[in-house]
């Protein structure tokens, strides 16, 4: 039985290998007129990056004012309290919005947008 089922596997048309083969070169020759190297889609992807750039910016601009308020709140609090660390709250809270706001200015100017 094991014989049977091994020859009726291995047993190949030649005349439908040639035609699939045929027909598999004549897709590839076909599509490969269609095929184009892709600069219009890098450029159109480099704009469109581009254009959103600023609104990005904007967006870093405003998280920084609202971390920049809850950090005053946050400064304002511990001095009240007497709290003796309220120096380095204070720098690491002023530092994390002057953060944003230079990581933004510097994409800016280092990409020429």
């Amino acid at each position: 039985m094991m014989k049977m089922c091994s020859k009726k596997t291995t047993k190949f048309n030649g005349k439908k290998v040639i035609t699939i083969c045929a027909a598999m070169a004549l897709l590839t020759i076909q599509y490969s007129a269609y095929a184009q190297d892709g600069i219009e889609g890098i450029n159109e992807a480099n704009t469109k990056v581009r254009s959103y750039f600023a609104a990005g910016t904007n967006l870093m601009y405003a998280v920084g004012a609202i971390l920049g308020l809850i950090g005053a709140v946050k400064v304002y609090q511990k001095w009240n309290n007497g709290d003796q660390d309220t120096g380095k709250v204070a720098a690491a809270w002023f530092g994390s919005c002057i953060f944003l706001v230079v990581v933004a200015t510097v994409i800016q100017s280092f990409f020429g947008i």
